[in-house]
């Protein structure tokens, strides 16, 4: 909870197109009353007005760790979505690797029982290879909420684009609200 009482969730966008409309889960987020921070992947910061979203949401927008001794300028998580989540970013979080802020805090979010969805945004053939099918495997073993094709089927390499206007930031969220985890923080 944020000083003013209201749950928080950390929203992780990865480097993939649908980033350029994070916005939209933050309003999601927002309307229902929560507190949205909003976290990039280096690859992710590409994408947003940093701007725009520190404006809307009242948080800067991280993407690197903070300096040692300096204090956080974000309220700590109840939840966290990562949408969209690319491969890269499931394939290294799936083997403790916290080379980025975005990875240390989903890494740390599993150690700490937090309700995690993860909606991927990638292409069939991505989602195909043995190693990423088998890190989204061990994060669903590990209490994370993914979701897949049942609410967006995967585009064909080098189509993803044309498929920005698809993505389900509602399902995302919805995924979230029911995570059995919630209120259930540190468990």
């Amino acid at each position: 909870m944020n000083d003013a009482g209201q749950p928080v969730v950390y929203i992780v966008a990865c480097g993939a197109p649908p980033t350029r409309e994070v916005a939209k889960l933050v309003d999601i987020a927002m309307n229902d009353g929560w507190d949205a921070c909003v976290i990039t992947s280096p690859a992710g910061q590409q994408f947003i007005d940093a701007n725009a979203i520190a404006t809307k949401t009242g948080h800067a927008v991280r993407s690197e760790y903070k300096q040692p001794g300096t204090p956080d300028v974000l309220p700590p998580a109840d939840a966290i979505i990562v949408a969209p989540a690319t491969c890269n970013t499931m394939a290294k979080w799936a083997t403790g690797i916290s080379d980025t802020l975005a990875l240390g805090l989903l890494v740390e979010a599993v150690g700490k029982h937090l309700p995690v969805v993860c909606m991927p945004f990638s292409n069939r053939a991505q989602l195909s290879f043995p190693a990423i099918r088998t890190a989204m495997k061990n994060l669903g073993e590990w209490g994370v909420t993914l979701l897949g094709a049942e609410v967006y089927t995967p585009h064909e390499p080098g189509t993803g684009g044309k498929y920005i206007h698809l993505f389900p930031w509602e399902s995302a969220w919805g995924a979230l609200l029911s995570h059995p985890w919630l209120g259930r923080k540190g468990e």
